[in-house]
């Protein structure tokens, strides 16, 4: 959603070297990850305790100067002690937060049935999560098999490298995270009558999804979609630190930022088995 000039980064980390006035919880040598979201906590939508529709919105990375640089401006209510997690794992708060609200939202109950559609960084954690809530089986679905080898790693139960391998009518939650429309638009075929489909992935905007309508009547689905976090950024730490979700296994590739440009590359190209490319302003 940023564009240029402004600088990109809105999932990173990093050592507090500079307070403002006021500032109470941190000081100089904290380590500390970002909730880039910033909400105006004044609008209809934040007292409403729906800050993450904020009328006002601003977000680090987004429109604001983000990560991808060596300093960096946060507020104090968007900066989250640490301790003494790396900040290559720290910079995961932002997009473990928007997980643990899309999970909230989709609710998954105690031996639950779910498959997770694409085994990039965010099944996968979307995959750890599930399984804190008690999923009993958790099937993933990738045509990458290195993305599906650290999806069984973390425990994913079974491994398909095509949808038509998925059972039809079968899962109580069907998740995607892909964002492909063509994938979002096949969801629903595999939720089980009563069940529920969670479209988690981010699609590109202006393009439809092919739906039949008379399916989502006859099976009582609940269609759910999930943006960005509401307060969410002290569980994903809490959980991050606990060592109950891991993400050290979701990155690839660790680069200088004088190798951003690549960084980009091998994301758009799908290239090197690449995963999560974390940049390293200071090095």
């Amino acid at each position: 959603m940023g564009t240029y000039p402004v600088i990109p980064g809105h999932e990173f980390g990093g050592e507090v070297v500079e307070t403002g006035a006021g500032i109470s919880r941190f000081k100089c040598g904290d380590r500390v990850a970002v909730e880039p979201n910033i909400a105006c906590d004044n609008c209809a939508n934040c007292l409403n305790n729906r800050q993450n529709f904020c009328l006002n919105w601003k977000a680090i990375g987004v429109t604001l100067p983000g990560g991808m640089a060596e300093f960096v401006v946060a507020p104090e209510k968007a900066v989250f002690h640490i301790g003494n997690l790396p900040f290559e794992e720290g910079a995961f708060v932002e997009p473990l937060s928007c997980v643990l609200h899309g999970v909230g939202r989709a609710d998954p109950e105690l031996a639950d049935r779910v498959a997770i559609l694409g085994a990039g960084p965010i099944g996968c954690l979307l995959l750890q999560v599930i399984r804190l809530r008690g999923a009993c089986e958790v099937t993933m679905v990738d045509k990458n098999p290195s993305r599906l080898e650290s999806a069984r790693a973390l425990g994913a139960d079974a491994c398909l490298e095509s949808l038509d391998q998925l059972k039809p009518d079968y899962f109580d939650l069907v998740v995607d995270a892909t964002g492909s429309v063509k994938v979002m638009s096949r969801a629903i075929d595999f939720a089980r009558y009563g069940g529920k489909v969670l479209l988690f992935g981010v699609p590109p905007a202006g393009q439809n999804m092919s739906v039949e309508a008379f399916p989502i009547f006859r099976k009582g689905l609940t269609i759910l979609s999930s943006f960005t976090s509401v307060r969410n950024s002290q569980q994903a730490v809490d959980l991050l630190v606990s060592g109950r979700i891991h993400v050290a296994e979701l990155i690839s590739h660790r680069l200088p930022l004088e190798d951003f440009q690549h960084g980009i590359e091998l994301i758009e190209g799908g290239l090197e088995n690449v995963r999560k490319v974390m940049i390293f302003p200071e090095q």
